[in-house]
């Protein structure tokens, strides 16, 4: 086994600090500056110092072996791409404020590049003519750009991160179906030597379009996702793809519908004070504006609408907005505050399946001071679609089994998605057909967030006293500290040419005029998996060999010690 070289922490460019930076919000952004293995160059923009870029450099390689045993071949495109191909997929526009745009000295329109399915499509139509040159699978590991509003939570949500990116191409859907499939079972596999704990949930596809996706959450504190696990059966996914089954209820022993004075009572609240009854048995109407027509969504009064399912519900291109003032103004039918889905005229009314045919509400009579009730869904009034548009709430029913959910908080680190033919159809992805005809070639888009991935470990597997890294990730093998005499160095030092001739990585802390304490806090913060420690008894050719996950210690020969690391 080749002899890896020695790391010396007196030549290394990393200061510990004993102090959380100011500005952090969660344990990674904390633990990985005070390490020394980041510094922040500008805000969502980070530097990576010797000891990180290993951490990172050891993700990179597991993706890129577990990508290349499922036949991916790897490639290296531009980050600086031309504004056409986006444009040609409506994304230039999508994509909002969150592109970074620039323009050449001709005035010429490019982005930096967010994701690359446009520029991967045109790659395989300019290099694949026939069936014959298909499936194929690329991927690239690439800094991707972001221009985050609020770029927070240290290397978790940057403007500026490192993600690799695949693509499948095929003729035919079943095609499509295994390459997803391979990708799926070498994600399990990445992510379980990166020794990550993760869930597999269902999820939205948002702008990147297509139909089956899924994301791998890691659970954890800092994660701004929240995800509904079944704690009975297999279902877990994001709440946005949480969903609901309309059940209809027998609704014929309802008394007819009838009006009720309701001064005062605007809201929720204060209608359900005033008549003594839970907000559930209220029904909700919120209006928005899709492209300007107005929309209404009938919701149990107990429930907030989530905005962002509505936005994914109507599509990325459509423009939602609330009500205001002037469109009551011009619509003296829809009443503020007492807004009724019975009788309502040129307005779309939508519905959470809660609202299924049969059920009785107390809703609005679209009368000022006045609801209504004993309104019947499917009797009283229609609802032209039923949507999960309702923020998912810890116990709501598994549309599964129907045990209770539990929500959690996590970190996305992977990401699926069956795109088929959206971007194979505008950017007119073609290949000769086996009968010589021409087949649109349908594609897979599957994304990991490698530097992302770093921070969900230290999330995950951090302690109260540092970093503690998986022995596949970690900077080093081994932490070899030399307590401070020239005794305990020199054989720290030994120790450290030894190990590193059997083939392990070794930092060696050997910084003089360095207090043992300091130096002991160092190697905890840092979180290589072993630690030795040449230290009282380094006269006898004593050290101390420790494990950093499990805080396990015991005094042997060095002898011994070298046996055990090298085992």
């Amino acid at each position: 086994m080749a002899k890896a070289p020695v790391q010396r922490m007196s030549q290394l460019m990393a200061k510990t600090l004993r102090d959380d930076p100011a500005d952090a919000e969660v344990l990674s952004h904390k633990l990985l500056v005070r390490a020394g293995y980041v510094r922040r160059t500008a805000a969502g923009i980070w530097s990576w110092l010797p000891l990180g870029k290993k951490v990172l450099s050891n993700v990179e390689r597991i993706v890129r072996e577990e990508m290349d045993a499922v036949g991916a071949q790897e490639v290296s495109l531009p980050a600086l791409l031309p504004r056409e191909p986006y444009e040609a997929t409506g994304r230039w526009d999508e994509y909002g404020a969150e592109l970074f745009r620039l323009q050449d000295r001709k005035g010429g329109d490019y982005l930096l590049g967010p994701t690359h399915e446009e520029i991967f499509t045109l790659l395989v139509k300019d290099q694949c003519s026939s069936y014959k040159d298909l499936p194929v699978i690329l991927y690239q590991i690439q800094t991707k750009f972001r221009d985050e509003a609020r770029p927070r939570a240290g290397i978790l949500r940057g403007r500026e991160f490192l993600m690799k990116d695949s693509y499948s191409f095929d003729t035919e859907d079943e095609g499509l179906a295994h390459s997803y499939g391979l990708h799926r079972q070498a994600y399990q596999r990445i992510f379980e030597r990166l020794g990550l704990d993760y869930r597999i949930c269902a999820a939205t596809a948002g702008a990147m379009g297509g139909s089956k996706s899924e994301e791998f959450l890691a659970p954890a504190e800092a994660g701004e996702d929240t995800f509904a696990d079944c704690p009975n059966c297999d279902f877990a996914a994001n709440t946005e793809a949480v969903y609901q089954k309309v059940v209809a209820v027998d609704g014929s022993a309802v008394p007819a519908a009838e009006e009720i004075p309701t001064p005062d009572t605007p809201t929720i609240e204060t209608l359900a004070a005033s008549l003594g009854v839970p907000a559930s048995a209220t029904l909700k109407n919120l209006l928005v504006k899709v492209d300007g027509e107005i929309v209404a969504i009938g919701v149990p009064g107990d429930r907030e609408v989530d905005m962002d399912k509505v936005e994914e519900h109507f599509g990325p291109t459509a423009v939602v907005e609330l009500v205001t003032e002037e469109d009551f103004a011009a619509r003296p039918d829809l009443v503020r505050g007492y807004v009724g889905p019975q009788g309502l005229e040129k307005v779309t009314y939508l519905a959470d399946p809660r609202v299924a045919p049969g059920t009785s509400w107390i809703t609005g009579a679209n009368k000022e001071g006045t609801h209504a009730k004993n309104v019947v869904a499917g009797r009283d009034f229609e609802v032209s679609a039923y949507v999960d548009v309702v923020v998912v709430q810890d116990g709501d029913p598994c549309p599964e089994c129907g045990t209770g959910l539990k929500l959690d908080r996590a970190i996305e680190i992977g990401h699926i998605f069956q795109l088929g033919r959206k971007y194979a159809d505008a950017l007119k992805l073609d290949v000769l057909g086996q009968n010589g005809k021409p087949v649109r070639v349908t594609m897979g888009s599957y994304g990991i967030g490698v530097s992302r991935a770093v921070a969900a470990l230290a999330e995950q597997t951090a302690d109260d006293k540092g970093l503690c890294w998986p022995a596949e990730v970690a900077p080093a093998d081994v932490h070899v500290v030399a307590a401070g005499k020239a005794l305990q160095t020199e054989l720290a030092l030994e120790v450290s040419d030894k190990l590193a001739a059997a083939g392990l990585r070794v930092l060696v802390d050997d910084r003089a005029g360095v207090s043992p304490g300091v130096k002991f806090t160092d190697s905890e913060l840092m979180g290589v998996p072993k630690i030795l420690v040449a230290g009282r008894r380094a006269g006898e050719g004593v050290v101390e060999l420790k494990d950093r996950r499990t805080g396990e210690r015991e005094e042997l020969t060095v002898e011994e010690a070298l046996a055990a690391l090298t085992a």
